[in-house]
């Protein structure tokens, strides 16, 4: 395993690269306060951040990640279009331990805020972070969250069964049960047949909840299981559509056969995306597209992700990123702005270029 020394100076080489296409360099606070951030990371970031707790700032927690903070940063000072850099250490608890899997490591990267081509900064992202690793030939895999959402969205069902399914697209398993209930192929569970058949009359209300909250949630309840089962059609073409793998290239012919009208629109923003890529000299014939690519990772990614692999499947992503335009509405009180970023592990580089 590199040493800190070894894993800072890769990471510097990198940061110097991203200083020279113009990023200013940014530092987050190692301390980053809890309560507002952890609802903003997915449940596996969540369940592995370390939290402490400090009795003036209240509670905190290890940084483990930049992009947060660099657009909480961003959307308070920020003027656009604005590129930024940094290199530091991020956190993150670990069930394996070992070199691949430490709880302690550096980050290096890359964010563009900018609104005039998002499709260009994607592929400019992308470019900048594929170049500076190509001599470890690594594998690169892109996707588009956008494309699922879009997909979820178009279904013929109920607004709050759309919502759900959205809510649960980074949840693969709690995803798909969802889907095979709704589409009737599983019973609902007993105990909500049982309260919507009325058992809950003379009942004393138990919990946190107040009696409006919960009489608002059996309506809920209600109505989905009055509402029709999503045809086994649209199961199967999400099915497919999940289940896709491919080259690049071929992406956008290969969803388009599946015949789902509601992702026309993230279908051709891949197309220009795509474009933006060949026009930096990505082989996209070498490049893979997965369209289930990044749903077990951050869940403020919305729309293209990507990662850069070594062979060895032990080891973690050496780089990866995505667009995450909603991240900045949340974090702006309204405001946003278009905003894709990749980081980078040096210290996982650094292993791999001793190996070479």
């Amino acid at each position: 395993m590199a040493s800190k020394a070894a894993a800072r100076a890769t990471g510097a080489r990198f940061l110097e690269l991203f200083r020279a296409a113009g990023a200013v360099e940014i530092a987050p606070d190692i301390l980053q306060p809890a309560e507002a951030l952890l609802d903003l990371y997915g449940e596996d970031i969540r369940a592995r951040a370390y939290v402490t707790a400090d009795p003036l700032r209240g509670e905190l927690m290890l940084r483990p990640d930049f992009t947060v903070p660099v657009v909480q940063e961003h959307m308070a000072n920020g003027a656009e279009p604005a590129r930024y850099c940094y290199l530091g250490e991020v956190f993150r608890k670990q069930e394996h331990r070992g070199a691949a899997r430490v709880a302690e490591y550096q980050q290096v990267g890359f964010e563009v805020f900018d609104r005039a081509d998002p499709e260009a900064a994607d592929a400019e992202v992308f470019a900048r972070i594929a170049e500076a690793l190509a001599a470890l030939n690594l594998v690169a895999t892109i996707g588009d969250i956008g494309i699922l959402r879009a997909a979820v969205a178009g279904l013929d069902t109920i607004a709050e069964r759309k919502a759900a399914l959205s809510r649960h697209i980074w949840r693969p398993q709690r995803f798909h049960k969802l889907m095979a209930r709704y589409a009737g192929l599983v019973p609902a569970p007993e105990a909500r047949g049982a309260v919507l058949a009325g058992a809950r009359e003379g009942a004393p209300w138990i919990g946190l909840r107040s009696p409006q909250e919960m009489e608002a949630r059996i309506a809920r309840l209600a109505r989905d299981a009055a509402a029709a089962p999503i045809a086994a059609e649209d199961v199967a073409r999400l099915d497919a559509l999940f289940a896709l793998r491919c080259a690049a290239g071929e992406a956008p012919a290969r969803l388009r056969a599946l015949g789902l009208p509601a992702i026309e629109g993230a279908v051709a923003r891949l197309e220009r995306r795509l474009e933006a890529l060949a026009a930096r000299g990505v082989d996209l014939g070498a490049l893979g597209f997965e369209a289930s690519h990044g749903r077990t990772t951050m869940e403020y990614y919305d729309g293209f992700v990507f990662t850069l692999s070594a062979a060895d499947p032990a080891l973690p992503p050496v780089a990866s990123g995505g667009r995450y335009d909603a991240l900045t509405r949340v974090l702006g009180g309204g405001r946003e702005i278009p905003a894709v970023g990749g980081v980078i592990r040096p210290g996982l580089v650094a292993d791999l270029e001793g190996q070479a």
